[in-house]
């Protein structure tokens, strides 16, 4: 065990973060989304039994987001007209504005397939339980000066 890492944040996912550089992006996905599908061999970790908002916590605190970008937090937008509510994304925002100065300026929307297809992409895909619909979130990694 190490001191001042949270619990929530396994050795695995540690090492993830840990490996990641300037710009490489990681999504935290809720448990509908296509995690296993989208992601390459060996960038998918399962934190079953957690939601979004508390994995977001626990790597914002060791984790920069790019200062290069204005919005470095990007969630996945409704489709058009699905009446869903979204309260993740104030979760979210409140979260991201304990740990970066810019608060929830950070913040942005992608349109659900451009979603995915940047996701595709992504150096991490953390698959949750959570039930929340629209609960993806996209971070990119900043540095640590």
């Amino acid at each position: 065990m190490l001191k001042g890492i949270p619990a929530i944040l396994s050795p695995d996912l540690l090492k993830a973060l840990c490996e990641m550089g300037h710009s490489d992006r990681l999504v935290i996905s809720d448990g509908n989304f296509p995690a296993q599908s989208l992601g390459k061999k060996g960038t998918v970790i399962r934190m079953d039994g957690h939601g979004v908002p508390e994995i977001l916590d626990g790597i914002l605190k060791v984790f920069p987001l790019d200062t290069y970008v204005d919005k470095p937090v990007t969630l996945m937008e409704k489709a058009p007209g699905d009446e869903a509510e979204t309260p993740v994304w104030d979760q979210v925002a409140e979260i991201v504005a304990r740990y970066d100065p810019r608060g929830a300026k950070t913040v942005g929307h992608r349109e659900r397939f451009a979603f995915y297809e940047e996701a595709g992409k992504a150096y991490l895909i953390i698959a949750t339980s959570e039930q929340a619909l629209y609960a993806n979130v996209m971070l990119q990694k900043g540095v640590v000066t």
